[in-house]
């Protein structure tokens, strides 16, 4: 699954884009927190399980942007560009 899809899924489960997640993370203050902080909040409020949660915990920390590591390659992690979509699958510009 590529991060982007991480995301993806995310909204789904939790009916809030990773943005609306951001935000509301950083004003409860999980900016400089450890991951576990962060990971326990997202499964008691939204019942994400530690895969998707760990992939918010990277965003939240540093950002939309990822390694290139696995852009534009063939495996199953592969992501089309290293910036994240972070404002919902239905006004992500690259799935028009």
């Amino acid at each position: 699954m590529s991060f982007q899809a991480y995301l993806d899924k995310i909204e789904e489960k939790t009916g809030r884009t990773p943005r609306e997640l951001v935000d509301e993370a950083k004003a409860k203050g999980y900016g400089d927190v450890k991951a576990g902080v962060i990971c326990d909040w997202l499964k008691a409020d939204y019942e994400l399980g530690r895969g998707h949660a760990m992939a918010l915990v990277h965003v939240i920390k540093n950002g939309p942007q990822i390694s290139d590591k696995h852009v534009g390659t063939t495996g199953t992690h592969s992501d089309p560009s290293n910036m994240l979509w972070l404002d919902g699958k239905a006004t992500n510009p690259a799935l028009r």
